[in-house]
């Protein structure tokens, strides 16, 4: 067994509850996930897919349960809520890049004021990394000159310059025009290959068999199955992830 394996996990969630007004969107969700490990995330709309992974980066507050990211426990308001958002990133449905500034910019933005990075120095890691999400020849442009899946590699370059330990893709792909997508999974499974801490909100059940550890099936605000990527997909245990794989794959 590895060294992670046996370690604290990056992330845990133990009896976690949220509710909007009397709408209880999470139920005892019980989650621990170790450092490099991919999980796929997936189930109906309005499964609390969503609202999971936007408690772990204090986006949306909860009301019952704990979530401790990398040893900093999440109802310690305040620092801990920044502590946290500087070592898990984000990407989201839509992009999310600031319109009036270049990407170059959108990149350099938080290291600059959020850790203090010298300005050449937040540049000089923008650039490497817009480099391997493969637009570099971009860096100067405004998102509006860029495609869709131009715009989301940026945000994922965005995301990476924080440095952070753990990355959270909230259904990345499901703005962008077919052709699109697969640009976008590409750099999402390079990035799992260079062993980052992910956890994707996704319907692409192609990339939950090449890239995930374990994929989590969500309904209702519960987690009601996960296991492994060819245990999921081969005999999956419930009836409502078999109904829910049936329709999702006969789309694909």
């Amino acid at each position: 067994m590895s060294v992670a394996a046996t370690a604290e996990p990056m992330i845990a969630m133990r009896g976690v509850n949220k509710w909007y007004g009397t709408y209880q969107v999470l139920t005892d969700v019980n989650l621990a996930v170790r450092a490099s490990e991919k999980i796929v995330l997936c189930g109906p709309s309005g499964s609390g897919k969503s609202t999971l992974i936007r408690c772990i980066n204090a986006l949306e507050t909860y009301q019952k349960g704990e979530i401790v990211v990398d040893g900093f426990h999440l109802g310690d308001q305040g620092k801990t809520i920044d502590a946290v958002r500087r070592e898990v990133g984000m990407v989201f449905q839509q992009f999310n890049l600031f319109p009036h500034m270049t990407v170059l910019e959108n990149c350099t933005l938080a290291p600059i004021r959020s850790r203090g990075i010298p300005r050449a120095r937040a540049e000089e890691t923008a650039r490497r990394l817009l480099d391997r999400v493969k637009i570099l020849n971009q860096a100067d442009k405004y998102p509006a000159q860029l495609s869709g899946g131009q715009q989301q590699r940026a945000a994922i370059a965005r995301a990476l310059c924080m440095e952070p330990k753990v990355m959270l893709f909230d259904e990345p792909t499901s703005a962008l025009d077919p052709e699109m997508v697969k640009e976008v999974l590409d750099t999402m499974i390079g990035l799992a290959t260079d062993g980052m801490t992910m956890i994707c909100v996704t319907h692409e059940m192609g990339f939950a068999r090449q890239v995930a550890d374990r994929v989590i099936f969500m309904a209702e605000g519960r987690i009601v199955e996960e296991a492994e990527p060819e245990t999921f997909f081969r005999t999956p245990q419930h009836e409502r992830t078999r109904k829910f794989l049936g329709e999702i794959l006969s789309q694909h």
